[in-house]
């Protein structure tokens, strides 16, 4: 009986999510579901984006508690809604339907929706965005990628950050270059340094190639 259940849920979630992605595409929004794990480097992707590329930039920051993401992105944009999940895990649809609705989606040209930090629960659910965007960093160690295969499967372009700590941590890049080219030939894997501005404007052209599409 709890296999109904758990389709009917999906199923609500992913008609939210188009009405969503509709809304977003009605206003000239481009939107990204950020997904990555605790201190991966999320939060500060977001700002030197917002700093970086010419364009209006809106925010939606997911965290279990407190919007100290959210606080610092108020630095960069005024166009930024904290959902705090609780226990969740990831956000939903609704959640991020709830919170377009605070935004001034006319003014915006992206859309950022910064995931909770977790690298299973947000790859599951659709939430009306463009793409999706996964990241790593160095300091997770070089086998996350081969133990999390879905975030790799269902993202856009791959992000791996703090290369700048690559001379003081043991990661293998050759081996996590070739995880990421067994689990998804054709996605893109960006290597940079968000605190260092080491390929960010990789980065960055990437994601202005995609606007101008």
């Amino acid at each position: 009986m709890e296999i109904p259940v758990v389709a009917d849920v999906l199923k609500l979630n992913d008609e939210i999510a188009q009405l969503n992605r509709q809304r977003l595409h009605d206003a000239g929004v481009f939107s990204l579901d950020l997904m990555g794990a605790p201190g991966a480097g999320k939060t500060a992707l977001i700002e030197a984006t917002i700093k970086a590329i010419d364009a209006r930039v809106g925010v939606v920051v997911g965290d279990l508690a407190t919007q100290r993401d959210a606080d610092r992105i108020a630095r960069c944009t005024d166009q930024v809604v904290q959902i705090n999940t609780g226990k969740g895990c990831h956000l939903d649809a609704n959640q991020v339907r709830q919170a377009i609705g605070r935004l001034n989606i006319d003014q915006l040209d992206i859309l950022f929706i910064e995931n909770v930090g977790n690298l299973i629960c947000p790859v599951g659910f659709d939430l009306g965005q463009d793409v999706k965007v996964g990241l790593f960093s160095i300091a997770e160690g070089d086998d996350k990628a081969a133990k999390h295969p879905y975030i790799v499967q269902a993202s856009d372009v791959l992000l791996l950050n703090k290369l700048d700590l690559a001379p003081h941590v043991s990661f293998n890049l050759e081996s996590f270059q070739a995880d990421v080219s067994r689990l998804s030939a054709a996605v893109p894997l960006i290597t940079l340094s968000v605190t260092a501005g080491q390929g960010v404007d990789q980065w960055i052209d990437w994601l202005e190639r995609r606007l101008d599409r």
